[in-house]
């Protein structure tokens, strides 16, 4: 999708082959160090570039002297350019027509909800997140990574990515056994043995739900085992266990909207082989295994880790690090051209030992990208706060949503980096006001929908993508709300280059806030429905619908509805 920083480039390209051919420069072509950026100040144009001062060591010429050059050879024919000016040691600053603007209203008739979104190509990424250890429910930890990991592959698909979301099921090793074993504790106390739950283990209550089902499968039939013996009833324990938690984490998503094509056991990538396979193919690839200390080790510190790090234990048990390298390597192996994890900060560790394996096995690490995001702390008028029950000591991720909905939630989360330690302030996302992030970017979609529908009670509709009623939009927030309406295909492809989902939420609330200014200052000398200007009402019209279609693009991105009609929501203006 063409963008106007596209047909800027297009021009200074242009520019610098005809300068080229006159003899007046040598570059033929703008470099790739060239920046066209919107100015942070308004009076500097619309749009600047440093392409002069970047040619100066090329060229043996002064900044101004080059763009003095590139100005004399831009096309004056451009009816889009009104002027150049060259500002400080050789900034080309661009004033563009009131025209260029008007160009984004059709390109967003053509492409409506989806405007700024790329067509699909056949790169595919797989996008890994959650994956809690399945001892449990989701608490308000998850959260984060939940709507981070969901926006990140939103952001990916807006940009033609084949995404596969994945969660990776940790059903192997200690943990689920110590669950498995606290359910045969939680079911023996239920079929009225005197035992106790040891402080290693898992207290919450959600274990005495599942120690319920277990009695009513299996009767009293394992009251007497031992816990601290394996045995048959293990593995039918920790199956019951974990099974009973994948289904509440899969709820508890689904209530978020977040949804997984693939849910990659560990157990099942043990039992296939992957592991094995992994570390045989580390032996192959030539000295990055050794042992010690009757441990195999792999030698991380030579691709870059802080230290070697074990893989297979003294028992022969293969470590979590070792199934990290199996599901990391299966992930390339089935064709992925991209992997993200999205982890907890708490595991920044093992970034450099996940890119360090797959450099050893020589498959390409730069594949491999992961986020870290922070903990977040569930805050009421500064102070810390809990809502509802408690299981253990965690805030369940049910309690949240229930508490704030999906929507707030995702968004209130999404509104801020990442790798940013985040207060949620839970006040604030109870609040149905213009103070709360999401009900004033909601609120801004509903009151474009229901100008939209008072325009057409009263007979008025958008005009078409190609009226000239369209060159009537010459009011100053006008020609400031088309600008950020053209801006929209560029931050979202920042915003997925750099996969950094606050920065859609951050533009969106931007966007309706010079829209409610427009309308504050502009709605009793220039109205949006105006019998008595049918013209450019027709106009406006077809402006407010491609700011709701904007903000309905961007809102999808970060999985937040854009409802048409909100209560408690001020009336809106009465036909002139």
């Amino acid at each position: 999708m063409s963008t106007l920083k596209d047909t800027l480039r297009t021009v200074l390209n242009q520019a610098l082959a005809s300068a080229a051919q006159a003899g007046d420069l040598v570059t033929d072509s703008a470099p790739d160090e060239m920046v066209v950026e919107r100015p942070k100040d308004d009076s500097h144009g619309h749009l600047a570039s440093n392409v002069a001062m970047i040619l100066a060591r090329v060229e043996r010429k002064s900044p101004r002297q080059i763009a003095s050059l590139i100005q004399t050879h831009i096309d004056s024919s451009d009816a889009l350019l009104d002027r150049v000016e060259i500002a400080g040691p050789g900034f080309m600053n661009f004033f563009f027509h009131p025209a260029a603007w008007h160009q984004v209203l059709p390109l967003v008739a053509r492409s409506g909800d989806r405007y700024g979104w790329k067509a699909s190509h056949q790169q595919r990424v797989c996008v890994e997140f959650v994956s809690a250890n399945p001892t449990g429910p989701l608490h308000i930890g998850h959260a984060r990574g939940a709507f981070t990991g969901d926006a990140v592959a939103r952001l990916l698909e807006s940009q033609g990515w084949q995404v596969t979301r994945e969660y990776y099921v940790n059903d192997a090793g200690r943990q689920v056994d110590t669950l498995a074993r606290s359910t045969l504790i939680r079911y023996q106390q239920a079929c009225g043995e005197s035992v106790s739950l040891p402080d290693d283990h898992y207290p919450g209550d959600y274990v005495k739900t599942i120690a319920e089902k277990a009695l009513a499968r299996w009767g009293d039939h394992y009251r007497h085992q031992n816990p601290e013996e394996d045995g048959d009833w293990l593995t039918l324990f920790r199956e019951l266990a974990v099974a009973e938690n994948l289904e509440w984490i899969k709820a508890d998503l689904a209530k978020m909207n977040v949804h997984f094509d693939v849910w990659q056991s560990e157990r099942e990538l043990v039992a296939a082989g992957a592991v094995k396979s992994a570390i045989g193919a580390l032996k192959a690839a030539g000295e990055s295994l050794y042992k010690d200390e009757g441990k195999l080790w792999f030698r991380s510190s030579a691709y870059g880790d802080d230290k070697d790090r074990v893989v297979l234990r003294d028992t022969g048990e293969g470590t979590y690090f070792a199934s990290d390298i199996a599901y990391h390597k299966q992930k390339i192996d089935r064709g992925f051209d991209r992997l993200i994890d999205i982890w907890g900060a708490d595991h920044g560790g093992y970034v450099k030992r996940v890119e360090a394996a797959l450099a050893a096995l020589g498959l390409p690490s730069e594949r491999f990208e992961a986020l870290l995001v922070q903990m977040v702390n569930l805050v009421r008028d500064g102070a810390a706060f809990r809502i509802g029950k408690r299981t253990g000591n965690m805030i369940l991720l049910s309690e949240l949503t229930d508490t704030v909905g999906p929507d707030v939630s995702r968004y209130l989360f999404l509104n801020r980096r990442s790798d940013a330690q985040y207060d949620f302030d839970i006040g604030l996302a109870m609040q149905q006001s213009m103070e709360n992030p999401v009900y004033y970017v909601q609120y801004g979609h509903a009151r474009l929908c229901a100008i939209l529908r008072r325009g057409q009670e009263s007979g008025l509709s958008p005009c078409g993508a190609d009226d000239e009623n369209i060159g009537s939009l010459t009011l100053p927030d006008e020609l400031d709300l088309l600008q950020r309406i053209a801006q929209w295909p560029e931050v979202l492809r920042a915003a997925a280059d750099s996969l950094e989902p606050h920065r859609i939420a951050n533009y969106l609330g931007d966007l309706v806030s010079a829209f409610h200014g427009y309308y504050t200052r502009n709605r009793h000398v220039a109205r949006v429905v105006d019998l008595n200007d049918p013209s450019t009402s027709s106009a406006r019209l077809l402006m407010c619908q491609s700011l709701a279609s904007t903000l309905r693009s961007g809102l999808a991105v970060l999985g937040v509805s854009a409802p048409e009609r909100m209560e408690n929501a001020p009336v809106e203006e009465s036909v002139g």
